[in-house]
């Protein structure tokens, strides 16, 4: 395989990989599966393998997708950012305007065999798009324009996605954020951006509804607040939020194995996905959810790795977004479910139910892969004085 300058790779550095990112890659995956089988077993009659069916294509097709791309130089990636960023905000409009009404929201266009959620796929798109925005203006970056430009960019496509999902559209902020941070923006301009979104959620919590402006629904504000008080709340938000605490709380040690009875019995809601982790709390107590988190914490620290691996700005930005991305719902689902965060809809990465999240999960490893072997090999060229 020839590379850019007309040099190979080294014979140790053909088509490599970083071996301890796939492994806490497949060993979330394979505890998904295993969830999957306990919790799901009695929910589709006749068919007690049709989560764990469905989800293990959606590992297998992602696993693929991601393998082709690791092998992709992710650098030719920045020249797209115009056309990348332009699917994205097509992808979101078109799940405005045709897609099908959930509990009130339009989260997804459902197609014959699985339904394609825009905003999971968009994460990686902006991630990628939103980088090659940011190299594009790396030797300015200390002026206050170049900041509020890339906040429009980033902004955007997160204010279209909040209308229908509110734990996406923080997703975006997050991404948005990391890059600014790994690109070394002003902390200046941090704190006038967070200074910002402390006077908007002020606004659109207490100013907006005392003259008559409804922004959220009593619905969705008791979602988002309902971790506050759960056992004081009425309707869904308060009883998800009790029965995932009982649930975790009643696996103890090393949980109830066989007896567990939340998921099983239908106490627990959306045991699939975003209340997974609950089940691996009630089923497998505390050795189960450590080592589930153990895996996550291998995911994120081999990330952070890689960032510092990075042969160019544009790569350290990708891992740095991707690590956002992952960090942040991890953080916001597992504090879900033990009551210390609102209810967001955020799915734990590769281990809750869904074909998109899966998918664009796998896709951001792929990516993490590729910015790994383009920096070995750089490093390697750099050491052996081969033209690069």
């Amino acid at each position: 395989m020839n590379e850019p300058g007309g040099s190979r790779l080294p014979a140790g550095l053909r088509l490599p990989f970083d071996p301890l990112l796939a492994l806490a890659a497949v060993g979330l995956m394979a505890a998904s599966l295993v969830t999957l089988n306990a919790s799901t077993s009695k929910d589709v009659p006749g068919d007690p393998h049709f989560y764990v069916t469905r989800q293990g294509v959606f590992f297998a097709i992602g696993t693929l997708l991601a393998i082709v791309l690791s092998r992709i130089d992710y650098s030719r990636l920045r020249e797209l950012k115009y056309g990348l960023y332009g699917l994205m905000m097509a992808g979101l409009l078109l799940v405005m305007v045709f897609g099908g009404v959930t509990r009130g929201s339009r989260r997804a266009i459902q197609l014959p065999f699985f339904e394609v959620q825009a905003s999971e796929l968009g994460k990686v798109l902006l991630i990628v798009a939103l980088a090659g925005f940011v190299v594009d203006r790396s030797r300015r970056l200390g002026e206050r324009d170049t900041t509020a430009r890339l906040v429009l960019v980033g902004m955007v496509p997160a204010m279209f996605v909040m209308i229908s999902d509110l734990g996406s559209g923080l997703v975006y902020i997050a991404i948005l954020f990391a890059a600014l941070f790994v690109a070394g923006v002003s902390w200046r301009h941090f704190a006038g951006l967070i200074t910002l979104g402390i006077v908007s959620i002020a606004l659109v919590l207490t100013a907006a509804p005392a003259i008559g402006v409804t922004v959220l629904t009593s619905e969705q504000t008791s979602r988002l607040t309902s971790f506050l008080s759960p056992s004081d709340v009425a309707g869904d938000a308060g009883y998800q939020q009790n029965q995932s605490r009982i649930a975790i709380g009643s696996g103890q040690k090393i949980g109830r194995g066989e007896l567990a009875t939340q998921a099983t019995l239908n106490f627990l809601p959306e045991e699939r996905t975003d209340f997974a982790f609950a089940v691996v709390g009630e089923r497998w107590g505390f050795a189960g959810a450590g080592l589930l988190l153990s895996l996550y914490a291998l995911l994120v620290w081999r990330g952070l790795r890689i960032l510092t691996m990075a042969k160019n700005l544009y790569g350290a930005l990708i891992a740095g977004g991707v690590v956002a991305m992952l960090l942040f719902q991890v953080f916001i689902n597992v504090g879900m479910n033990v009551g210390i965060m609102p209810i967001t809809g955020i799915p734990l990465p590769l281990f809750s139910y869904g074909g998109s999240s899966v998918l664009a999960t796998l896709l951001a490893i792929g990516l993490l892969q590729s910015i790994y072997a383009q920096g070995r090999f750089a490093a390697a060229t750099k050491r052996r004085g081969l033209p690069f």
